[in-house]
């Protein structure tokens, strides 16, 4: 599981996208626990995409405005995403 904690931009993402690619090159399934990510942009929605090309990857628990910029660009329909860390593991 990786944690994201913070706003995501173009010029914040880096370090979680290194976490992502490590977390993906050692584990069959990556989970990224979204709970505490406060602004996210496309920069995050492209790595999101990408992690998910890359592994079996599930986001847990979005927080309100993740969550929306999800729906909105319908990524929601491509990512597996859960409300809780314990769901996006099990399933």
């Amino acid at each position: 599981m990786v944690g994201a904690r913070g706003p995501y931009d173009m010029s914040t993402v880096t370090p979680l996208a290194d976490a992502l690619d490590t977390a993906a090159k050692e584990h069959p399934k990556v989970v990224l626990d979204a709970s505490g990510i406060t602004f996210a942009d496309s920069a995050l929605l492209n790595l999101l995409i990408l992690t998910h090309q890359a592994a079996d990857f599930r986001v847990a628990a979005p927080a309100r405005q993740l969550k929306r910029l999800l729906q909105l660009t319908a990524v929601d329909t491509v990512l597996t995403v859960r409300e809780t860390v314990d769901e996006a593991a099990a399933c």
